[in-house]
């Protein structure tokens, strides 16, 4: 009899091996563990998304609770002038370079630096004695011919009645007449001589030729000056009237233009550099002939009255072109304006104190104040100050704006500036 090996007996295959059997109610619990789990994920979801709405709507609730401090100012009815504004050096009305017209040594200066001056104030004097002489001389010639032109007249005359007697000549007489003829033709020059001589010692007196200041000495007494010297002795500028030039866009041409034919001259006004204190008031003399390419630049010359020397010549100034005015237009601060996708808008503090928006139309912008032709009426309190913790309807605490704030929406030429065409720039 064989007997198996139970070291070498074969296993048995896994397909071999019969398949284990679930119970039915192992199959139902877990049916009824997924079902548990998808509910309680669902009732989880509902109630986060109930409990977030609920933060929502309390946040809603406090936020339209809460009162936010504001700063406001009423929209107001003025009177805005229409300014153009451009920078500009003070240029003196006339400047002169004077320079002798003679040769000769300087005696006398008469003037001091700085010193103002009159037309036909002596200056300086250049030693006259030379052009005395050429006068004396000039005038010892006038005589000398003088004479001799009246001799040679004489004989001519008698020359003239012995050749209607037939006792001379005819040629003698009309040899005598030339010889009177040239003569008087010297005559003449040694009055042209005197007469050059007068001019020289009137250029040696060195005068002002207008009305200024002159400046720093250029040449000292003692000095020999010649007329062909490219150096001047002195500089004299007139300060009274003194003229400014300034530029301003090319696009503010034609405005200017239609100002100075409906209403004639236009005023100006010269500011300090830093915009705060008005110099003087003046009037546009010249709008320049051609626009400077370049720049897209158009120059302009004012010309101010100037008694106390308030401009002086090379002085940086801000120069303020008036044009027109808009009567009783309804202003409110540059502060209220806000901008969004929607355009430009203000918030407006009605009587409930809550906060709406204003889309607002603004035909101008000048200095601190804001034209407002749509959007806003007179006597409405606009928000200047506070408007980044708004919302449409939000309750606010207002507060009226300082006088400074207020003052804003007064129309002054101390910040005055509008863009081409009366828009904001």
């Amino acid at each position: 009899m064989i007997h198996d090996d139970p070291m070498t007996a074969v296993p048995p295959r896994l397909d071999d091996v019969p398949p284990a059997r679930t119970s039915p109610w192992t199959r139902v619990t877990l049916v009824a563990l997924l079902v548990i789990l998808v509910c309680g994920a669902t009732w989880a979801v509902k109630a986060r998304s109930k409990a977030n709405a609920a933060q929502a709507e309390a946040a809603a609730r406090a936020a339209a609770e809460h009162v936010t401090p504001v700063l406001t100012s009423p929209a107001m009815s003025r009177d805005v002038p229409i300014w153009r504004e451009g920078l500009g050096n003070v240029t003196a009305y006339y400047t002169v370079t004077v320079k002798t017209q003679v040769d000769g040594r300087i005696d006398k200066v008469f003037f001091r630096e700085g010193q103002k001056v009159k037309a036909g104030e002596v200056l300086i004097q250049i030693d006259p004695r030379p052009f005395q002489i050429q006068l004396l001389s000039a005038q010892a010639a006038l005589e000398r011919d003088q004479a001799q032109l009246k001799n040679g007249q004489l004989n001519a005359d008698r020359y003239k009645t012995l050749s209607q007697q037939n006792l001379i000549a005819v040629q003698q007489y009309t040899d005598q007449a030339a010889t009177v003829a040239q003569l008087d033709g010297q005559v003449k020059t040694d009055v042209a001589s005197i007469e050059s001589a007068k001019l020289n010692l009137d250029y040696a007196r060195i005068t002002s030729p207008i009305d200024g200041v002159v400046g720093v000495r250029l040449v000292d007494p003692g000095n020999v000056v010649h007329a062909t010297d490219t150096t001047g002795l002195v500089v004299v500028t007139q300060l009274d009237p003194i003229a400014l030039i300034f530029t301003l866009p090319e696009d503010d041409l034609t405005g200017i233009s239609q100002a100075m034919s409906a209403g004639g001259p236009l005023s100006v006004d010269a500011f300090s550099r830093d915009g705060m204190t008005r110099l003087a008031t003046g009037q546009l003399s010249v709008i320049d002939n051609q626009i400077n390419s370049s720049t897209a630049t158009l120059r302009l010359k004012a010309i101010f009255p100037n008694p106390q020397s308030i401009l002086w010549p090379n002085e940086f100034v801000k120069a303020r072109l008036y044009l027109t005015t808009l009567r009783s237009v309804v202003v409110v601060p540059t502060a209220a304006l806000q901008r969004g996708p929607q355009g430009t808008f203000v918030y407006v503090v009605g009587p409930d104190s809550t906060a709406t928006v204003r889309p607002v139309q603004v035909a101008l912008t000048q200095g601190e104040i804001a034209v407002v032709s749509k959007g806003v009426n007179i006597g409405d309190a606009v928000v200047v100050e506070g408007q980044a913790q708004l919302r449409p309807g939000a309750k606010v605490l207002a507060k009226p704006a300082s006088a400074q704030t207020t003052a804003a929406a007064t129309p002054s030429a101390s910040s005055a500036q509008v863009g081409p065409g009366g828009s904001s720039p």
